[in-house]
């Protein structure tokens, strides 16, 4: 979250419904990076791809590693916030991690999004209490971080959902977070706009959750 100045987003576009999703199969393979591109989202209406779908490790993908570069320039008052309750590339297994990462945009807002093919022990721990208000200095400008958990219908074997309001510089905007596990594969997802609805957001969570189980039956 720290990446993301306040200065620099705008609100996010309306999702389309979701279907309900199907049940989860834990006993298949993990399935390898061209698999994981498959189980991607395709480009929502009102929307344009602005990058990928790029495969390959998850640590060497352009996405993450500007993600990684834009963490390491923000100056944390709780350096152990960045990446709480996310997919961290930092840490070796995880950057090693077959992944598919894509991402759109529009004048209103932006989504990302990355399946990553890995064991379900690396799936994100719930955001640590001192990380659900936090400041940072973001290219020079003081922004102000408070994140609270999201009541999301269940995806998955296992789900989470996160809204983050940042306030600072001339702007305030809001990142929607969802990560959901089926069986080997794990989803994150950013939304980040002026104002980012949590209907809309679990609503784009059931689509790609759909497709994430069409890649892992």
């Amino acid at each position: 979250m720290s990446g993301c100045a306040a200065d620099e987003v705008v609100e996010a576009p309306p999702m389309p419904s979701a279907p309900p999703s199907a049940a989860p199969s834990p006993s298949r393979p993990a399935p390898g990076a061209a698999r994981l591109r498959a189980g991607l989202l395709p480009t929502p209406k009102g929307m344009s791809l602005a990058y990928g779908p790029e495969i390959g490790a998850f640590g060497s993908l352009k996405s993450t590693k500007q993600g990684l570069d834009a963490v390491r320039q923000a100056k944390l008052d709780r350096p152990e916030c960045a990446g709480a309750a996310q997919l961290d590339a930092a840490r070796p297994e995880v950057g090693r991690a077959p992944a598919a990462v894509v991402a759109f945009s529009s004048d209103r807002g932006s989504i990302t999004q990355a399946l990553v093919s890995m064991p379900a022990s690396a799936f994100p721990a719930p955001l640590p209490a001192q990380c659900a208000a936090y400041g940072a200095v973001v290219h020079g400008t003081r922004v102000t971080y408070r994140t609270r958990a999201l009541d999301m219908p269940r995806r998955g074997d296992e789900s989470r959902a996160y809204l983050t309001t940042a306030s600072g510089g001339r702007r305030a905007a809001q990142v929607g977070s969802v990560v959901i596990r089926r069986g080997k594969v794990i989803m994150s997802m950013l939304v980040v706009g002026q104002q980012v609805a949590p209907a809309d957001l679990f609503e784009l969570a059931g689509l790609a959750d759909q497709n994430l189980a069409r890649i892992t039956r």
